[in-house]
């Protein structure tokens, strides 16, 4: 995606006192050069990042991922970002987006350059892929083994599992090994025999007339589409719920989908080769919801 816009953040202190942070955003020019080589974000991929849909002009779900932001910033031992300094520099952004159609801002922090200064803050703009296929017409998903057990987030915080970081490395690689095996996208389940998350999304399935996701115990980053999505079905009058899920909960799903921010809600028509149904109706009713809101 070609960048549109972006500025850099002198990071104010949590607790800073201002409610104008405009002095504290320089604008660049989204194509020339604007890091340090000596910037961890790219040295060790040291950093946490939010992305941000926009539509037709106004950012989706801002709140939901500041809060994002600041809990992946306590999990990576950053300092605590100014959520009000934030808000603004999307703000500011949200002008320079698509007036109308999609796009995306991302959100990045780091934890600076190596010996000072830190932290290093910056937010792009740019527009979003197309993604109406894949609403409409669904993906194939593989599972892959992510590599540890279910326990052990609990057991080893220091691997970052919850928290939004740079080092997507991973999450890349996953979607690389499900192309290779004839699917879109990936379904990552724990060595143990429980289900996780999709790279870049959350992952909800319909059992029994149920909605619910993996619960965000496991290491599972909690998906902001996801969570507006089950408030919205829970004022249509359904049940949702989270859930420590056997990978034999993708087989009892009647329906499933890959919901994040740029994609919205992708209907998934097959697992690890096997036909999952697809309830279009309710699909297009999800991305309706999802494009409609704003914070």
């Amino acid at each position: 995606m070609a960048l549109l816009f972006a500025l850099v953040i002198d990071p104010a202190a949590s607790d800073d006192p201002r409610s104008d942070f405009a002095g504290t955003f320089r604008v660049i020019d989204p194509s020339a050069p604007a890091l340090s080589v000596g910037e961890l974000s790219t040295q060790r991929g040291d950093g946490i990042f939010e992305s941000i849909g926009v539509v037709d002009g106004h950012a989706q779900e801002t709140q939901a991922h500041l809060e994002r932001l600041a809990h992946s910033a306590r999990i990576c031992d950053l300092a605590a970002p100014h959520l009000e300094q934030w808000r603004q520099a999307v703000d500011a952004a949200a002008q320079h987006a698509p007036r109308q159609g999609e796009g995306v801002i991302k959100l990045i922090l780091s934890r600076g350059v190596e010996h000072g200064p830190a932290p290093t803050a910056w937010v792009t703009v740019a527009a979003a892929a197309d993604n109406t296929a894949v609403r409409e017409h669904g993906i194939r998903v593989v599972t892959l083994d992510r590599g540890y057990g279910i326990d052990t987030p609990a057991k080893a915080p220091w691997l970052l599992l919850g928290a939004k970081t740079l080092s997507y490395a991973v999450n890349m690689a996953a979607i690389r090994e499900a192309k290779r095996r004839g699917a879109d996208d990936a379904v990552f389940v724990t060595s143990d025999g429980f289900v996780l998350e999709a790279p870049t999304a959350s992952l909800i399935l319909r059992i029994d007339g149920r909605f619910v996701t993996p619960a965000p115990n496991g290491g599972i980053l909690h998906g902001t589409t996801q969570l507006s999505l089950f408030a919205h079905l829970e004022e249509e009058g359904h049940e949702t719920g989270y859930a420590t899920l056997p990978t034999s909960a993708l087989t009892d799903a009647d329906a499933a989908w890959l919901v994040s921010s740029v994609r919205l809600a992708a209907p998934i028509t097959a697992i690890d080769g096997a036909a999952v149904p697809k309830d279009a109706e309710l699909t297009a009713s999800f991305n309706r919801y999802l494009l409609s809101t704003r914070d």
